[in-house]
C-alpha cells in the first residue's frame, strides 16, 4: 500500500502567465505541491486554503499590493512563510524595499536564473533559514492592518496618499457612496473611532505609512 508523503507547499505569485507558469513546473518537478496566482489579492485567497511554506513572488506584480506588502501581510498572518523574491531588481534594490517589513527573505534575480536547480536551490535555502513563529499580537492596531483584504488595503493606501473619497472612487471606478462604505468599514476593521486628538483618516494613514512606507509609490 502507496504511504502518503508530505510535500512543501509553495505559493508563486506572478504577473505574467508564461512566467508564472514556468516557476510553478519548476517547483513541480521538484516535488513541491505548487499553485500560482496573479496578484495579491488572488495570493491572499490562495494562501488561505493551502497553508504555503514558501511564498515565492515579484516585487512588482502590476498593481497593489506588490510583493513585499504581500509577503509583510502573509508572514504576519503565518510567521512560518519563508519568502523568496524573484525580481528583475538587483539584490541591493530588492532588499531595499523588503528589509524592514519581510523576515529572512531570499532574492534572485529573473534574468540570472539559469537553470530549475538554481532556482529550487534558492528556495531550499530560505526553508532552511525559516523564521521561528513568534507571538503574534492579534489586537494591535498593526495587525487589524495587515487583516484587510486587498480592497480594503488599497483604500488605505488611497487615503494614507492623501486622496479624497471622490478622488478614490474616480481612481477605482466606483461610487463615491461605495467609497465611503469601504471607508467605514476600514476603519471599524482598524479600531478607529473619532478622538480629541486625531481623526480617523489620520490615523489609518499614520499607521499605513508607519507600516508600508511611502503611500504615493505606484499611485
Amino acid at each position: 500500500m502507496a504511504v502518503d508523503t508530505w510535500r512543501r507547499r509553495v505559493l508563486v505569485v506572478e504577473d505574467h502567465a508564461l512566467m508564472r507558469s514556468l516557476v510553478v513546473d519548476a517547483f513541480a518537478q521538484r516535488g513541491f505541491d505548487a499553485t500560482g496566482a496573479p496578484d495579491a489579492a488572488e495570493a491572499l485567497e490562495v494562501a488561505g486554503a493551502t497553508d504555503p511554506d514558501l511564498l515565492v513572488t515579484d516585487i512588482d506584480l502590476g498593481r497593489r499590493p506588490n510583493g513585499v506588502e504581500l509577503a509583510t501581510i502573509l508572514q504576519q498572518r503565518a510567521p512560518h512563510i519563508a519568502v523568496m523574491f524573484l525580481s528583475n531588481l538587483s539584490r541591493d534594490a530588492a532588499a531595499a524595499q523588503a528589509r524592514s517589513t519581510v523576515m529572512h527573505a531570499s532574492f534572485v534575480n529573473k534574468a540570472a536564473v539559469e537553470s530549475v536547480e538554481e532556482l529550487v536551490d534558492a528556495a531550499e535555502a530560505v526553508l532552511a533559514d525559516r523564521p521561528v513563529a513568534r507571538e503574534q499580537a492579534g489586537t494591535d492596531a498593526r495587525s487589524r492592518l495587515l487583516a484587510l483584504t486587498a480592497a480594503q488595503l488599497e483604500t488605505t493606501r488611497l487615503l494614507a496618499a492623501g486622496l479624497t473619497n471622490a478622488e478614490i472612487a474616480r481612481r477605482r471606478n466606483v461610487t463615491v457612496r461605495a467609497v465611503e462604505k469601504s471607508v467605514e468599514r476600514v476603519f471599524a476593521a482598524l479600531g478607529l473611532a473619532g478622538g480629541e486628538r486625531t481623526t480617523p483618516r489620520v490615523a489609518a494613514a499614520t499607521l499605513y505609512a508607519a507600516t508600508f512606507g511611502d503611500p504615493v509609490t505606484g499611485l
